[in-house]
């Protein structure tokens, strides 16, 4: 079995050393590309442009295993860059889940209450024997280890619905770790990367902890 890991530096690179169809499924929240900042301040690494986008996504297909899936967490206002890539590498277009808030994260011309992400093909995966909806809900972390932190229970339900008992989860921009440890609460390894090291220090001491 594949021991649990969690990688420093550029998910690019870093996925280049990983073995072709290695993967059993890939759940990651990337940067949007655009421009966040927080309330105090905090900024996303690379999410100033989508130049990554290609180039991460590619290796995220080549190490994907024939049949596997990959949900990918979005910015709506890239919509368009996102599934041209993602089409582009192959990928097919199988799902769309909306996560719905009890709360606004933003008001602009809408109050923002929900966060989005795409189930991606590689080939042709057998379905779920319990299909999830495709609305969840969602807790609020208060954001304490990372400026974007995912709750961790609507990611485990991903994991246990797409991913096989014992197969390796992948997340190429791991953050504070959330993936990682629902792959861990679902008793699957996993594999995390994180560029920035301040986060990649979050994950590691928070999946010894666990």
């Amino acid at each position: 079995m594949q021991q649990p890991t969690i990688l420093h530096g550029d998910c690019i690179q870093t996925m280049r050393g990983l073995a072709g169809a290695s993967v059993d499924f890939v759940l990651t929240d990337p940067p949007y590309g655009v421009r966040y900042r927080s309330r105090d301040g905090q900024t996303i690494a690379n999410d100033n442009h989508l130049t990554w986008l290609y180039p991460a996504f590619a290796e995220v297909y080549r190490v994907m295993m024939p049949g596997s899936l990959c949900f990918s967490f979005y910015g709506w206002n890239a919509a368009d860059q996102f599934l041209t890539v993602w089409k582009a590498l192959g990928f097919r277009v199988v799902g769309h889940v909306v996560f719905a808030k009890r709360y606004a994260a933003s008001r602009l011309f809408l109050a923002h209450r929900h966060e989005q992400g795409y189930l991606l093909a590689k080939g042709n995966p057998v379905l779920p024997q319990n299909p999830l909806p495709d609305v969840l809900p969602w807790a609020y972390t208060g954001n304490r280890l990372h400026p974007t932190q995912k709750p961790v229970k609507p990611l485990q339900r991903l994991i246990e619905t797409f991913c096989k008992p014992g197969g390796i989860v992948l997340d190429p921009f791991c953050g504070s770790g959330s993936t990682l440890l629902a792959a861990k609460l679902s008793g699957r390894p996993f594999i995390g990367i994180e560029i920035d090291r301040q986060h990649h220090a979050t994950a590691l001491k928070r999946l010894t902890a666990a």
